[in-house]
């Protein structure tokens, strides 16, 4: 998963976006796409514009323009990195008044760290401010800070209602969210589910406007329908070779996805990473422990009905490995899957009975 960084660092950059209208052969579908700046790096949105009931109920220049007002909210709510965000505020100490954004993915993040055992838990930003892979540039630290850092962190220190500590005027304090005085509070970090969260909120939006077939990118991928060939949406999994940064570029296979709507999201531990003394440190970080996970599961791709559940469950494999992952992905309701592991030098993939990847 990518970074979640603010989209107004590029506001000089938004005049530029990419407007094109693609008009198909056929008089019945009118396709779109459009692009701009989002959570660090771009975010593209291709769409019908003959929806449920013919025409969407609204213009391609003010879908584009809802589309930047939704991502600029969750930017305003949820960046680490912009420091006048919500969360970057109350990650500082401060009281703020928290947003629907703000309440309701601290309510998901609270199920998922429920449901895979603390294995995504957004409470350990720390974790990975000291390791360089947060919000902060860390060093490598040593095993005492690891362990007071780590005793820190974590959404069991922290009350499972959020609404319910909010003051008359509706003001969250910070420390009213703990649920022990032992240690700070823990801060937070949604990386491993804002851009799952984001495709689902444009989606939402999209589909109130009556469109039927569409593909949203923001890292993380929701699409339904079928695209401007009137086939299901073809998706990519990136070669997990380390420094692949480039999308597309160099690729394992390519899937189409099931009818109807889904998210799909890879995570995996080749694009963010440092070496030290010929060990690689990656940036999945274990909760549980503290410490980069060291296992060969390289990446995982997680087919789900929503974007969030398909971003979170891939991170959920990456911390893991690879057979609890394999346990999890063929018992779970709804979900399919795609490993791609090491295996003594050699890349090996694995995919769920109702996914078949097209080697190319």
């Amino acid at each position: 998963m990518t970074g979640f960084m603010p989209s107004f660092l590029k506001k000089t950059s938004i005049l530029t976006f990419l407007f094109l209208i693609l008009l198909s052969c056929t008089e019945r579908d009118r396709y779109i796409t459009f692009s701009g700046y989002a959570q660090g790096g771009t975010y593209t949105v291709k769409l019908n514009l003959n929806g449920v009931d013919g025409q969407v109920k609204a213009e391609p220049q003010q879908i584009k323009d809802s589309v930047d007002a939704i991502l600029g909210r969750i930017d305003a709510s949820l960046s680490g990195y912009n420091k006048k965000s919500l969360l970057s505020r109350f990650n500082a100490g401060e009281a703020i008044i928290p947003d629907k954004i703000f309440i309701d993915i601290y309510q998901i993040a609270r199920e998922f760290y429920c449901h895979t055992g603390g294995a995504i838990d957004v409470a350990a930003a720390p974790l990975f401010d000291i390791w360089g892979f947060g919000f902060r540039n860390g060093e490598f630290p040593d095993d005492a800070q690891v362990r007071s850092t780590l005793d820190g962190c974590g959404m069991h220190r922290l009350t499972g209602d959020m609404e319910y500590v909010l003051s008359e005027d509706g003001r969250l304090v910070p420390e009213n969210l703990l649920s022990d005085t032992r240690g700070p509070l823990p801060k937070l970090n949604y990386n491993a589910i804002a851009q799952g969260y984001s495709c689902d909120l444009v989606a939402e939006y999209l589909y109130s406007i009556g469109v039927k077939d569409m593909m949203v990118d923001i890292g993380e991928i929701f699409c339904d329908g079928v695209n401007p060939s009137g086939q299901a949406w073809g998706i990519g999994i990136d070669r997990p070779t380390d420094g692949n940064n480039q999308l597309g570029a160099d690729l394992q296979g390519v899937f189409r996805m099931p009818e109807g709507p889904h998210g799909v999201v890879t995570s995996g531990n080749y694009r963010k990473f440092y070496l030290k003394d010929g060990k690689k440190y990656a940036h999945t970080i274990d909760p549980s422990t503290g410490y980069p996970v060291s296992h060969n599961l390289l990446s995982a791709t997680i087919i789900a009905p929503d974007a969030l559940t398909a971003d979170a469950y891939a991170t959920y494999c990456m911390v893991v490995g690879l057979e609890e992952s394999k346990d999890f992905i063929e018992s779970a309701s709804g979900l399919e899957g795609c490993l791609v592991y090491d295996d003594n030098g050699e890349f090996k993939v694995w995919t769920s009975s109702g996914m078949t990847l097209s080697e190319l």
